[in-house]
């Protein structure tokens, strides 16, 4: 028997809804998915909010409005001293104090960060910024649809992706 993509989708969906802790053999959903989004512009981090509510993993997501501020939260300087690392970080590109690529470029420099997952989830669509992302060791790059119901989609994607099917490695 042979089970499509859109069925196992679906199962997990609707063994979600019964159960906060799912685990088959090489595929697991933690209880809570612990997710770093880097973003500074308040309508796409409620977007996000959305999406992930309607995705039905339960998850902490803490928001980092630059770059700067989302390597503090990582290294766990100052007030961020017991955030906890996150399973994935959802990090877009253009951002204030710090660029998302600078951002990008020290997490994967940094032996302590660069084995969580760096999905970029950014409006551009510039091939130099694919391939310079990419080059950074970036895990994927995804575009941020402008339509409301394509971006939750997208969101639904990447968490489905990253949380249902990919096995992270441990802490």
């Amino acid at each position: 028997m042979t089970i499509t993509r859109m069925e196992l989708v679906l199962g997990f969906s609707l063994i979600r809804e019964r159960s906060s802790n799912l685990h088959i053999p090489g595929i697991s959903i933690s209880a809570r998915i612990n997710i770093l989004l880097v973003e500074d512009n308040p309508g796409d981090v409620r977007l996000t909010e959305e999406a992930l509510k309607e995705s039905k993993i339960s998850n902490k997501m803490t928001v980092a409005k630059d770059g700067v501020e989302a390597l503090a939260i990582l290294r766990r300087e100052g007030d961020y001293a017991d955030f906890s690392a996150p399973d994935v970080i959802l990090l877009d590109l253009n951002l204030p104090k710090k660029d998302g690529r600078e951002v990008l470029a020290e997490i994967k420099e940094d032996d302590r960060l660069k084995r969580i997952p760096v999905v970029v989830l950014t409006t551009s669509t510039a091939d130099e910024d694919i391939m310079r992302t990419y080059n950074l060791h970036a895990n994927c790059y995804v575009n941020k649809p402008v339509d409301m119901e394509q971006f939750i989609k997208v969101v639904g994607s990447i968490t489905e992706f990253w949380f249902a099917i990919v096995k992270l490695p441990p802490e």
